[in-house]
């Protein structure tokens, strides 16, 4: 397969990585020029605009931070529907609102495209060891036509339904989760804190008890360290949980707990900590109750 693909982020870098390493021919466009010449170095062929990425490509896959992006590379300033030749299909795995998918999917047609609304999870390590899980939504022969590609990203791939949009509203309902666990974590943790308890001894009970989940596992240890590496950041789930609960709103279903975890996570970024790891979303419930941590 010839694969355009546009981003090249924490996320990005590694799976158009495992495609080259899958067989396929993958030319790249991030405008991080760094991340370019280390898709090179590992084989892969970079290009100068997303509209030279897309120029002979029969998959142009969109690991971007929002559907807002993934239009601008399409329609705006990246030009790539225009370069894309007739009939090729559109990846777009970024998150976004049902709706903004099922739009684009419309406008995609008008080009002669076709679009798989492909969202993933799994994090940077799922990414890097090809093991993401993906929801994908679209006409069922354009999935089968695309599975190759999701095979080589993927270990748990998802055909949600042929309507775009659904494939997003799976994604959606995942960060819902996401960010719930994170912040309820977090709270339990800064808890143990306040309460001049070990929140390391806390983590180490909890992380093998009934209260346990892949979140708090992940993230847990994260949330004790000082400075941690930044792998998901906090401004990430203040994006992602305002998607929900916009959803949510539209449809006039009540969200409680993701707009307390998204509150938590948008007091984090108003702090300073908009780049920083999702962990420290523990941070606003620490100066929420105006206690100093004492890690341990």
């Amino acid at each position: 397969m010839n694969i355009g693909f546009i981003g090249l982020g924490a996320m990005g870098l590694p799976m158009a990585v495992n495609l080259v390493k899958t067989g396929h021919t993958v030319t790249a466009f991030d405008v991080n020029r760094e991340a370019l010449n280390a898709f090179a170095g590992d084989g892969g062929q970079v290009a100068d605009s997303a509209a030279d990425a897309a120029r002979a490509a029969e998959f142009f896959v969109l690991m971007v931070v929002n559907g807002d992006q993934a239009d601008d590379v399409l329609f705006g300033s990246g030009k790539a529907a225009e370069a894309l030749p007739p009939g090729a299909c559109v990846i777009a795995s970024c998150t976004q609102p049902p709706a903004q998918a099922k739009a684009l999917g419309e406008k995609l047609a008008q080009h002669q495209l076709t679009l798989v609304d492909a969202p993933v999870s799994g994090g940077v390590a799922g990414a890097q060891t090809g093991t993401l899980t993906i929801m994908a939504s679209c006409p069922a022969h354009v999935f089968e036509t695309a599975r190759p590609l999701l095979d080589g990203v993927g270990r748990n791939i998802f055909h949600v339904g042929e309507e775009h949009g659904a494939g997003s509203t799976a994604k959606l309902i995942n960060q819902l989760l996401c960010g719930v666990h994170i912040a309820a974590a977090a709270e339990a943790l800064q808890l143990a804190e306040a309460a001049g308890v070990s929140p390391k001894s806390v983590f180490d009970i909890v992380s093998v008890s009934a209260a346990s989940s892949w979140m708090l596992n992940d993230r847990g240890p994260r949330m004790l360290e000082d400075d941690p590496e930044v792998r998901s950041a906090v401004d990430i789930f203040v994006k992602d949980l305002g998607i929900v609960l916009d959803h949510g709103r539209a449809a006039r279903h009540g969200l409680p707990l993701s707009a307390a975890a998204h509150q938590m996570f948008l007091a984090a970024s108003g702090g300073g900590l908009g780049r920083a790891d999702d962990s420290q979303v523990i941070e606003a419930y620490r100066s929420l109750n105006k206690r100093s941590a004492e890690k341990g």
